[in-house]
C-alpha cells in the first residue's frame, strides 16, 4: 500500500478524496460527489473541516450546527452526529486511512491535511503568489489556480450566523486574491485573461470597490477606456441611491486618470495580492482633492506566535456575522496577567481586513499605579486625533467633540479597541452609535454594565489549561528542551497557576540564561514566596504591582475582606463562610465579594462560591501577614473553622440522626460566626457536597494551629459523609488527623472512636493488619472506660472485618457479641444493626431463611427508630437472601428500594454495591439487559476504587459478551 496526500493505492488502484466547502459542502471520490448525510452531518463536517488537525471545543460546534436553538441534549445529538460523520469517511477512504476524528479536550479534532480541503488550497496559492520574489507570470498562474478552488457560494445550503459569518469572511479573501489576479495579469500582458471573470465578480457585488477599480483597470488596458468609464458611472449611482455616498479616493482618481487619457501604471505586486485593503499595522493615505486622508491603523504589536484560547477566539468570531442594529461590543475581562490584552490585540489583527475604515486603539489605564485613568475628555480629544481631525475643527464642549466623534465613524467599518478599563462607566460614553463599527473592551473589572445596558458579549478569561501554558512554554523555549524535562516543565506550569504573566517571566528566565528547566524550578522553590521569585526575575515587579493596582480600587471593607481571604489557603469560599470570617452580616458579605469578582480578584464559580487565582490568593495572604494585627487573624480563622464545625455538626444530624452524640460536645461559635441551618436533608447533603474541599482543609488548618478539640470534632462532623463517598482515602486522612488531636486532648472515648474509624475505612481500604490493630486499642480503650456501646459498635465492625476475610463464621461471633452488648447497653438502633449483620452472616453460611427472619425484624426497628441507613442496608440484606432463596423478582424490589434509600441518604459507595447484587438478581432472572444496565451503573460509581471493588464488576460485563457455549453433539442414531 502506498500513500501521498489524499490518494491511497492497492495493487496500482488509486482513490483520491477531496473535501470542497467553496461552494455546498461536498466530498468527492475520484472527483465524484458521495453522500455524507443529512445536512447537519454536512454541517458538522465543515465545522471540523474549517480548522483542521485543531481541537474545535464541543461547545463551539453546538453553536456552530444549531445557532442558538440546540436540541435540550445539545452534546448527546453531536455525539450521534460525530459517530456517524466518522463512519463516512472510514468507508469513503482506503483502509486503515481514514483520517481521525477523536474526542480530545472538551472537544472534536479532525486529523486531516489541509491540502484535501479546496479553502486550504486556496490559501495556499494565494500565500504563495504574495511572496515578494515569485516570479510575474508563477504570480498570475498561482492566483488563477487559487480561484479555480471555487465553485459557487461557500457553506451553501449551510444556516446559521457561524456559516454567515465564515460565507462572507471567505468571499473577501476571494475578492481580494480576484484583484490581486487581476493586477498580476495586467503587468504580464494579459488583460483579456482576467476581463470575464472579473465582470462576473463585479455583477456577484456591485458595491466592492476594489473589484470595480480592477475592472476599469483592465478595460482601459484591454482599449476599452468608454467602458471603464460606464462601470464608474453605474457605480457611482449606485452607491448615491442606496448608500448617499460618493465614491471612494481610489475610484475617483482611477477615473480621473482614464478622464485625463493617463496610462495605465501597474501596482505593486506585494501589495496587492492577497488583500487589496489596508493592512493592520500600516496607516494607509489616500489622495482626495489634494489632501491627504489617514485611515487610523494603531493595534499594538501582535505576539510573534499567540497559543490557545481557541474558544474564547471562535465566540468572538462569531460575533463578526451578527445581524443586530446596535454597535457590536466584546467584553474580555480577567485577572491582572492572565492576557486580556493579548487576547483582543491577537484577534484584532486576525480580523483587521474586515475594518478598513481604520483600526483605533485606546489604553484607559484603568487599573495602571503609575498613572491615573484616563478621563472621558482626554480619551475623546485623542479619538479625534485619530481620525486625523485638525485641532481647529473639535469644538470645546466634550459632548460636542463624542457626538462629532460618532458622525465621523457613523456607516464606517471601523474596529475600536478600548484596553484596561476601570469598569462600563469609563466607557459607556465612548461607544459610537453604528453598528458596522465593532468595539473590544478589556478590564479587570467584569463589565455588567456593558452587557446589561449595552448588549455586550462578556468573555470572562481564565489562567491557561495545562495543554495551553505548556503550548507557551514550548512557544517560548523550544518543544525540544520542554519534552526534555516534562516534570520540571509540569512544575513551571503548577508554580504560575496557568496565569500567562507569570509563564512569560520564567520562559525569559530560562531563555536568557539557558539553563534546564530543571534548574530554574529549583531557584524558584528556594525562593519559597512565589511573588518574590517572580519579582527576582522580574526587576520591574509586574506581577506584584499588578495586583497592587486591583487592590488600590478597592473599597476600605471589599479591601479587608481581600485580606482576610488570604487566610483561607487556597480553597473556595461560600458567601456565608466570608462572612464568618470577616464577622459582618450577610448582606454586607455579599456586597464585598460582588467587588472582588467585579476585578477579577475572586471568580464566582457557582453562584455564591468563590475562587481566587494561586497568584492573587499569595498575593492576599502577603497583606494578611503584613496588615493584620495576629490577634484578629487568629479570631478571623477561628471564626472560619466555628462556621465550617458548626454547619456541617447541623447537617450531619440531618444526614444521620440516628448517630450517638458525638463525644467531645461543641462548645459556642466564636462571636460574629454566623453558621447555616438546613430545611431538611437534600439541603444539607448540597452544603456538604458544596464545601467539602474547604471542609478537607479546615481539619488541615485546626491541626497545624494545634486546635486540636475543633481538629477532633470536624473529623467526627465529615464522618458520615465521607463513609458515604466513592472510595476513603479523604477519610482516613481525616481520622489521623483526628487521632494525633484526641491524643494530645487526652480524651480516652474520643482515642478509643478514632482508633475504630480508622480500623473501619482501613478494612474497606482492605488494609486488615492495620484494621485489627486499630480495633484491638479501640477494645481495650472501651472495655476500660466500662463503655458497652462502643465495645458493640466495635465488635460489629470486626464481624465486617470477618466477613471481608471469607471467614462469616468468625464475623458471625463477633455479631452476636455486638448484640449482646447493644442490649445491655439498651442501643436500640445499634441492636436492630447487628440484627441485619446477623442476618447477613447467616446467608454467607447458607442458612437464608434464618437470615431472612432476623432482617424483617432489623427492618420493623429501623423503620420504628427512623434509621433510613439501617433501613437502605437492612433491604439490601433482605434482597441478598431472597436472590439465594430464588426469589429472583421479590430480591429485584427489595435492592430496588434499598438504591432509592441510598441515593436519598447520598451514600454512592452502597449504591454501587447494591447495583452490582441488583444485576446479579436480573441476570439470574434471565433478563440480560437489565443486568448489564445495573452493572454498568455500578462500574461508573466504583471506577477509581481498588481493583478488589471493580474487576469483580468488569467480569460480570465480560461474561455478558461471551458467545453462548455451543450444545452437545447429538449423539449418533442407534444402528
Amino acid at each position: 500500500m502506498r500513500t501521498r496526500g489524499g490518494a491511497t493505492s492497492y495493487s496500482g488502484l488509486t482513490t483520491t478524496v477531496r473535501y470542497r466547502l467553496l461552494g455546498p459542502v461536498v466530498l468527492l471520490v475520484d472527483g465524484q460527489p458521495v453522500d455524507s448525510g443529512e445536512p447537519r452531518r454536512r454541517a458538522l463536517l465543515a465545522a471540523l473541516l474549517a480548522d483542521p488537525g485543531q481541537v474545535v471545543p464541543s461547545d463551539v460546534l453546538v453553536e456552530r450546527l444549531w445557532d442558538d436553538s440546540p436540541p435540550s441534549d445539545a452534546r448527546g445529538a453531536l455525539r450521534a452526529h460525530v459517530t456517524r460523520v466518522r463512519k463516512v469517511l472510514g468507508a469513503v477512504h482506503a483502509a486503515g486511512m481514514s483520517p481521525r476524528l477523536v474526542h480530545s479536550n472538551g472537544g472534536y479534532l479532525l486529523d486531516v491535511d489541509p491540502d484535501l480541503i479546496d479553502l486550504f488550497r486556496f490559501r495556499r496559492f494565494a500565500a504563495t503568489a504574495r511572496e515578494p520574489d515569485c516570479p510575474e507570470e508563477r504570480r498570475a498562474g498561482l492566483l488563477r489556480e487559487a480561484l479555480a478552488q471555487w465553485h459557487g457560494v461557500p457553506l451553501a445550503g449551510m444556516r446559521g450566523s457561524w456559516a454567515a459569518c465564515m460565507r462572507d469572511g471567505w468571499e473577501e479573501e476571494r475578492l481580494d486574491a480576484t484583484v490581486a489576479w487581476a493586477d498580476a495579469e495586467l503587468r504580464v500582458g494579459n488583460p483579456g485573461e482576467v476581463l470575464g471573470p472579473l465582470t462576473r465578480m463585479v455583477s456577484e457585488h456591485p458595491r466592492a470597490e476594489s473589484l470595480i477599480a480592477a475592472l476599469m483597470r483592465v478595460l482601459r488596458a484591454a482599449g476599452r477606456p468608454a467602458d471603464a468609464l460606464e462601470h464608474y458611472a453605474r457605480a457611482r449611482a449606485r452607491l448615491a441611491e442606496e448608500l448617499g455616498t460618493d465614491p471612494g479616493p481610489e475610484l475617483q482618481a482611477l477615473h480621473r486618470e482614464i478622464l485625463r487619457g493617463e496610462p495605465a501604471v501597474p501596482t505593486s505586486p506585494v501589495s496587492t495580492v492577497g488583500s487589496s485593503r489596508p493592512s493592520a499595522g500600516v496607516p494607509v493615505a489616500e489622495a482626495v482633492a489634494g489632501a491627504v486622508v489617514v485611515r487610523p491603523a494603531q493595534l499594538p504589536a501582535d505576539l510573534a506566535v499567540f497559543v490557545g484560547r481557541k474558544s474564547q477566539l471562535a465566540t468572538m468570531e462569531a460575533l463578526l456575522g451578527g445581524a443586530s442594529t446596535a454597535v457590536a461590543i466584546v467584553a474580555v475581562s480577567g485577572t491582572a496577567g492572565v492576557g486580556k490584552t493579548a487576547l483582543a490585540v491577537h484577534w484584532a489583527h486576525r480580523f483587521a481586513h474586515l475594518f478598513p475604515d481604520g483600526q483605533i486603539y485606546v489604553d484607559l489605564r484603568g487599573f495602571d499605579g503609575s498613572q491615573s485613568a484616563l478621563s472621558t475628555a482626554e480619551v475623546a480629544r485623542g479619538l479625534l486625533d485619530a481620525l486625523q481631525v485638525p485641532a481647529e475643527r473639535i469644538p470645546a464642549a466634550l459632548e460636542s467633540q463624542l457626538g462629532l466623534y460618532r458622525s465621523l465613524v457613523a456607516g464606517k467599518r471601523v474596529l475600536i479597541l478600548l484596553d484596561n478599563a476601570r469598569d462600563s462607566g469609563q466607557v459607556r460614553r465612548l461607544l459610537p452609535g453604528t453598528r458596522t463599527a465593532l468595539v473590544v473592551v478589556t478590564s479587570r473589572d467584569l463589565l455588567t454594565g456593558l452587557v446589561v445596558d449595552g448588549g455586550a458579549h462578556s468573555i470572562v478569561l481564565d489562567p491557561m489549561t495545562g495543554c495551553e501554558a505548556r503550548e507557551l512554554l514550548a512557544d517560548r523555549l523550544g518543544a525540544d528542551r520542554v519534552d526534555a524535562d516534562p516534570a520540571a516543565a509540569e512544575n513551571v506550569i503548577a508554580f504560575c497557576a496557568g496565569l500567562p504573566l507569570a509563564l512569560g517571566i520564567i520562559a525569559a528566565r530560562a531563555q536568557q540564561t539557558g539553563f534546564p528547566l530543571v534548574q530554574v524550578v529549583a531557584e524558584l522553590i528556594e525562593m519559597g514566596d512565589r511573588l518574590d521569585a517572580l519579582d527576582s526575575i522580574d526587576p520591574s515587579g509586574r506581577i506584584r504591582a499588578a495586583f497592587s493596582w486591583s487592590y488600590a480600587a478597592l473599597t476600605p471593607a471589599a479591601a479587608r475582606l481581600f485580606r482576610l481571604l488570604g487566610l483561607n489557603h487556597g480553597c473556595e469560599i461560600g458567601t456565608r463562610a466570608a462572612a464568618s470570617l470577616a464577622a459582618v452580616r450577610l448582606p454586607q458579605a455579599r456586597k464585598m465579594l460582588t467587588e472582588l469578582a467585579g476585578i477579577s480578584l475572586l471568580r464566582e464559580r457557582a453562584p455564591g462560591r468563590y475562587v481566587c487565582h494561586d497568584l492573587v490568593l499569595t498575593y492576599a495572604t502577603e497583606l494578611a501577614g503584613t496588615h493584620v494585627p495576629a490577634r484578629e487573624r487568629d479570631a478571623a480563622v477561628k471564626r472560619l473553622l466555628d462556621h465550617y464545625l458548626h454547619t456541617g455538626y447541623a447537617a450531619d444530624r440531618l444526614l444521620h440522626p440516628a448517630r450517638d452524640a458525638i463525644p467531645i460536645p461543641l462548645e459556642p461559635p466564636s462571636v460574629g460566626t454566623c453558621p447555616e441551618q438546613f430545611s431538611d436533608r437534600q439541603a444539607a447533603l448540597a452544603w456538604l457536597d458544596a464545601e467539602k474541599r474547604p471542609l478537607l482543609a479546615a481539619v488541615g488548618r485546626a491541626a497545624g494551629l494545634g486546635w486540636h478539640r475543633r481538629t477532633w470534632q470536624l473529623a467526627w462532623v465529615l464522618d458520615t459523609f465521607l463513609n458515604r463517598q466513592v472510595g476513603s482515602s479523604d477519610r482516613l486522612d481525616v481520622w489521623r488527623e483526628g487521632l494525633r488531636a484526641a491524643e494530645h486532648l487526652g480524651e480516652p472515648v474520643a482515642e478509643a472512636y478514632t482508633h475504630r474509624a480508622i480500623a473501619s475505612v482501613s478494612t474497606l481500604l482492605g488494609d486488615y493488619e492495620e484494621a485489627h490493630r486499630h480495633f484491638t486499642e479501640a477494645l481495650d480503650l472501651y472495655g476500660r472506660l466500662d463503655n458497652l456501646a462502643g465495645q458493640a459498635q466495635t465488635h460489629h465492625n470486626i464481624g465486617f472485618l470477618w466477613d471481608c476475610l471469607d471467614q462469616p463464621d468468625r464475623a458471625l461471633d463477633h455479631v452476636r457479641r455486638a448484640q449482646e452488648l447493644f442490649r445491655a447497653a439498651s442501643h436500640r438502633w445499634g441492636e436492630a444493626e447487628s440484627l441485619n449483620a446477623a442476618g447477613w452472616c447467616e446467608i454467607r453460611l447458607g442458612r437464608h431463611r434464618e437470615a431472612l427472619t432476623h432482617c424483617l425484624r432489623a427492618q420493623g426497628l429501623h423503620q420504628h427508630l427512623g434509621n433510613m441507613d439501617g433501613e437502605a442496608h437492612t433491604w439490601d440484606t433482605i434482597g441478598f437472601a431472597r436472590h439465594h432463596l430464588g426469589q429472583q423478582h421479590s430480591a429485584i424490589l427489595s435492592y430496588a428500594r434499598a438504591i432509592d434509600l441510598f441515593r436519598e441518604l447520598g451514600d454512592r459507595f452502597h449504591e454501587a454495591k447494591t447495583l452490582v447484587r441488583l444485576g446479579d438478581a436480573h441476570h439470574a432472572a434471565e433478563e440480560s439487559q437489565a443486568a448489564r444496565d445495573a452493572w454498568q451503573q455500578a462500574l461508573n460509581i466504583l471506577t477509581g476504587l481498588p481493583v478488589r471493588e471493580v474487576d469483580p464488576v468488569r467480569v460480570r460485563l465480560r461474561k455478558l459478551d461471551e458467545p453462548a457455549a455451543p450444545p452437545p453433539p447429538e449423539p449418533p442414531p442407534l444402528g
